[in-house]
């Protein structure tokens, strides 16, 4: 994986699971010392790899698909398991060439090289689109897909045989954990739950803010979520603490306790320019909060436009405060769109449906050796 922090938070259960049926699980990922303390106290096996998310440099590069080669030529696995842009990229160009006899990989989003549109990001998707047709083109690969846009698009591009892309939507939600509760008294909160880069529409929550504040509204509006200095959109954190001295915004930094943290929002606002499939906006609905968020891949997967949220256009401020105006002024609104959001949640984003149909995929290559 790209992040082990992520593991922890949105794959353990597989591989808790997988482990039950008899796989013997490592996990390789950028070192990070709580993340790592979660997986080895777990009992997994642990492998620290020079991964370098934002990394452009042609020797850091070369160094991590060196690292890949040596990995895998070390644990000589029956399968792997390539999670996100440059584990998939990279590691299933080592997969193939090392002749691995199962491999499963997860697109989770395309991020920024496939939102922006310079010319250097033009030519980066270019470079990916050359690695991904040749890391997915493993004899015995399957590609899990997240949602129908990303999935559409690797079809269409001759990236992946749409045989072997698979559709599984989310990384699945603990229902019990979060649970639906209602709204807390007081001042509403309009929640920003995400890291505060620009491609996670930090900007555009922002902007609503202050168009808000200059209304008069006496919502407080709440960032949830760490910087990122190495994503090419980054929030600098000293601009952040004058949005606090301004009162026009409270940050209570990245939080581990999201099932503690959803239900004291009123409304959650995440107007992402693209997703793969956001799980905090499944969180949220689990919680039974309405919300407010971009029509873009990911996120209209989980959002039904006036059914359990507001779809507004992605890069618009307006529309987005327009947005979150609505709800704040509609309470019983608020209610209905949050219990639709708890029974889509029910319906479709339970974490024992995701390990289910991962394992699924999982028992698909393993019986295919």
């Amino acid at each position: 994986m790209n992040e082990a922090l992520f593991f922890t938070t949105h794959r353990l259960p597989v591989a808790i699971a997988a482990r039950a049926e008899g796989f013997e699980v490592h996990v390789a990922a950028p070192y990070d010392a709580d993340a790592v303390a979660v997986i080895e106290g777990h009992g997994f096996t642990y492998h620290p790899i020079p991964l370098d998310r934002s990394g452009r440099s042609v020797a850091g590069e070369i160094k991590l698909l060196a690292a890949f080669w040596r990995l895998i030529g070390a644990v000589r696995p029956t399968l792997t398991h390539h999670v996100a842009m440059k584990p998939v990229a990279y590691g299933g160009v080592v997969a193939r060439l090392r002749r691995v006899p199962a491999v499963v990989h997860a697109v989770t989003g395309l991020g920024y090289l496939f939102i922006r549109e310079t010319h250097a990001a033009r030519a980066m998707r270019a470079a990916i689109k050359r690695l991904f047709r040749f890391a997915l083109a493993h004899r015995n690969a399957r590609v899990i897909f997240q949602n129908p846009d990303d999935r559409a698009l690797f079809v269409d591009e001759r990236l992946v045989d749409s045989t072997i892309a698979v559709m599984i939507p989310g990384t699945g939600v603990d229902l019990a954990a979060f649970a639906a509760l209602p709204e807390l008294p007081g001042p509403p909160v309009v929640m920003f739950p995400a890291r505060l880069i620009g491609d996670k529409g930090f900007n555009e929550f922002v902007g609503a803010a202050h168009l808000l504040k200059s209304e008069g509204s006496g919502a407080r509006f709440v960032l949830v979520g760490r910087t990122d200095p190495v994503n090419p959109t980054a929030v600098d954190e000293a601009a952040v603490r004058t949005l606090i001295e301004e009162g026009i915004v409270e940050w209570w930094g990245f939080r581990r306790d999201m099932a503690a943290v959803l239900p004291q929002a009123h409304i959650v606002c995440m107007p992402s320019y693209r997703e793969g499939l956001p799980r905090v906006l499944i969180e949220a609905a689990a919680c039974g909060r309405p919300i407010v968020t971009a029509d873009v891949p990911g996120c209209r997967a989980i959002v039904r436009d006036g059914d359990n949220g507001l779809l507004v256009p992605a890069r618009d401020t307006a529309r987005t405060a327009a947005a979150i105006r609505t709800l704040l002024a509609d309470p019983p609104l608020r209610r209905r769109f949050g219990q639709r959001g708890r029974a889509i949640a029910e319906a479709e984003f339970g974490v024992e449906a995701f390990v289910a149909r991962t394992l699924a995929v999982y028992r698909t290559v393993m019986d295919a050796r």
